[in-house]
Parts: C-alpha cells; structure tokens; sequence
C-alpha cells in the first residue's frame, strides 16, 4: 500500500490524473477485499462454535460469547463508512456462509468431544441447512440492530439453539 501512495502521489504531482484515479481505484479494490477477509475471518468463528453446538448440543458461556462476539464484529466491519451501505448485503449471506461452514468443520473437530471426532464424521453428523439458515437469521439482525443493542437480541436467538435453553435460565 506504500507503493501505491507513492505512485500516487507521483501522479498527481505529474498531473497524471487518470493514472492516479486507477490507483485510487486499486487501493479502494484492497481496503474491500481486507474487510471482506475480517468478516469472512468471524464467520468462519461464528460458524465452528454453531457446528460445536449442533454436534454436542449444549452451549456454553464461552461459545455464547464467541457467537456474540461474532455477529457484533461482522456488524461493524460490514458497514461502511457511510453508515447506510454495507459491503456484504443483507440478500448476499448465502455463499459467505456455506464457504464458511466449510472452512469452519476442521477447526471445530479438533474441539468437538475433545478432538474425537474427524472432519469427515463432523460433515456427516452436520445438519447444514439449519446450520446456515441460523446463522444467516443471526446476521439478519446486524441490519435490524445497532451494535450496541445485539448482545441482548443474540442472546433471545441463542436460546433456541440445543442447550441454550437450560443456559438462560
């Protein structure tokens, strides 16, 4: 990125300045795709505590933290800084979520049941529509809610999950 500025910089300096609006252009391309990494990033963390708590069907305050944590994160990193759009819209979950869902089996296996299990009998064991359809409803919220008000709407949500229940009361 400080090649970038320098280039720039030169540029502008060199009254270039279609070559320095494709190098805005360029380091707009990379600050989306760092945003669209750190979202992708707690989802992945979203979706290995889900898969932990379909499998073992409890829930535990760690993981209700780390879910929570999750969606809150993904809440403020998605919006931009116009504070009305956001990078991943609201329609758009479906492929970050199954990619997600993918990537987060391996991880959640070395946890599950203390590592017992491999990833192959976490896949077959995991009902993954309502995996995905769960956390999509929980994003869902992050247009509906500031930041700030999630913890205690997550937790309404978390309540329906295996064990949350018992957690809550």
């Amino acid at each position: 990125m400080t090649q970038e500025l320098i280039e720039l910089r030169q540029s502008i300096l060199e009254g270039r300045y279609d070559d320095a609006l494709e190098i805005i252009d360029d380091l707009e391309e990379m600050s989306k795709q760092s945003t669209l990494r750190k979202i992708e990033a707690f989802l992945v963390r979203l979706c290995i505590h889900l898969i932990k708590n379909q499998i073992e069907q409890r829930l535990t305050n760690s993981w209700i933290a780390s879910i929570s944590d999750s969606v809150i994160q993904i809440a403020k990193l998605n919006i931009k800084d116009n504070q009305k759009s956001y990078y991943i819209k609201a329609d758009e979950w479906q492929e970050y979520v199954e990619e997600a869902v993918a990537m987060a089996i391996r991880p959640a296996s070395a946890e599950i049941f203390g590592g017992t299990l491999k990833p192959s009998q976490i896949t077959q064991r995991l009902n993954r529509e309502i995996l995905i359809d769960f956390a999509q409803r929980l994003l869902q919220l992050t247009y509906q809610y500031q930041p700030k008000e999630l913890p205690d709407v997550i937790d309404n949500h978390l309540a329906q999950l295996p064990g949350g229940e018992d957690w809550f009361e």
